[in-house]
Parts: C-alpha cells; structure tokens; sequence
C-alpha cells in the first residue's frame, strides 16, 4: 500500500494541498495508535506499514512551501 500512499501524496504535493495531507496524516497517525492498544494478535506488520505511511506524507508535507503567517 505503500506506493498508493506515495501516489497519494505525490499527487497533493502538485495541488499543493497541505490541509489534504496533514488530514492523511492525522488519520495514520490515530490509526497507529490504535494499533498499538491491539491485544491478542500481533499488529507489528500493520504498525511498520502505517510507518512507513506516515513517513512518507510527512515527506510529502516537508515539500510544500511553508504557509504565510498573517
């Protein structure tokens, strides 16, 4: 699933769409914690992939040009 977040992000990046991606990333970012409070199975492939999503939108958000503080 990975390359479809890249995609994903590549895409916001073009439409220079912060809000789409920090949305992407808080959903992830709740997502692993969820997967972290799992008992009974062992959610460690599922965490190491939502990391691996996380990284690369925050990737993805470190490329837009900053916003303008008003």
């Amino acid at each position: 699933m990975s390359l479809s977040v890249e995609l994903i992000v590549e895409g916001y990046v073009k439409l220079n769409d912060r809000d789409a991606l920090e949305n992407i990333l808080a959903h992830r970012q709740d997502l692993l914690r969820q997967l972290v409070a799992v008992t009974g199975v062992d959610p460690q492939q599922a965490i190491a992939q939502v990391n691996e999503e996380i990284t690369i939108i925050e990737a993805g958000l470190a490329t837009l040009v900053p916003e303008q503080q008003s």
